[in-house]
């Protein structure tokens, strides 16, 4: 398992980008919230920012084909971080926030990026279970937020 975020494969970084229920909708699906641009659209400028980093990337939108792909990343020694939006599931996960919390006390850091402000919205969307599980969150800066999880997790 990847303990720390300095293991390099042929000189680079792996970070896996991991997006959960809907978020194959974005661009698509309440733009007011979730903007215009399609996540697949934004993917290839992230991959530009960071010539050091492999981005991989993952959507699901079952809860266990997440925790699924958490784990993987977790055995897997070349990846030394997650970006992950788990959707919805963020504020009633328990499942997620376990593999979330296995996740970072193995050593993988984990980063939670929402795309809108979660704070501002509906009562039920304050809280969330799986980023009180991560080592920091990043809500309401659209698909930027990715890129600013993608630094940190690089600059560790």
């Amino acid at each position: 398992m990847c303990e720390e975020c300095v293991k390099f494969v042929a000189g680079m970084k792996k970070i896996l980008i991991l997006n959960g229920a809907n978020l194959n909708r974005t661009g698509q699906r309440s733009p007011r919230y979730y903007g215009t641009e399609s996540f697949d659209a934004f993917l290839p400028s992230l991959q530009d920012s960071f010539a050091n980093v492999e981005i991989l990337y993952s959507q699901h939108n079952g809860e266990g084909d997440i925790i699924d792909a958490l784990q993987a990343a977790c055995d897997d020694e070349e990846v030394c971080g997650v970006v992950i939006n788990p959707g919805a599931y963020s504020h009633y996960s328990l499942a997620i926030a376990d593999a979330l919390a296995d996740a970072m006390e193995g050593g993988m850091p984990v980063v939670e990026v929402h795309l809108s402000n979660i704070a501002a919205r509906e009562d039920f969307r304050h809280h969330s279970v799986t980023g009180a599980r991560c080592k920091g969150v990043i809500a309401g800066l659209g698909l930027e937020g990715y890129r600013l999880a993608v630094q940190y997790l690089t600059s560790m």
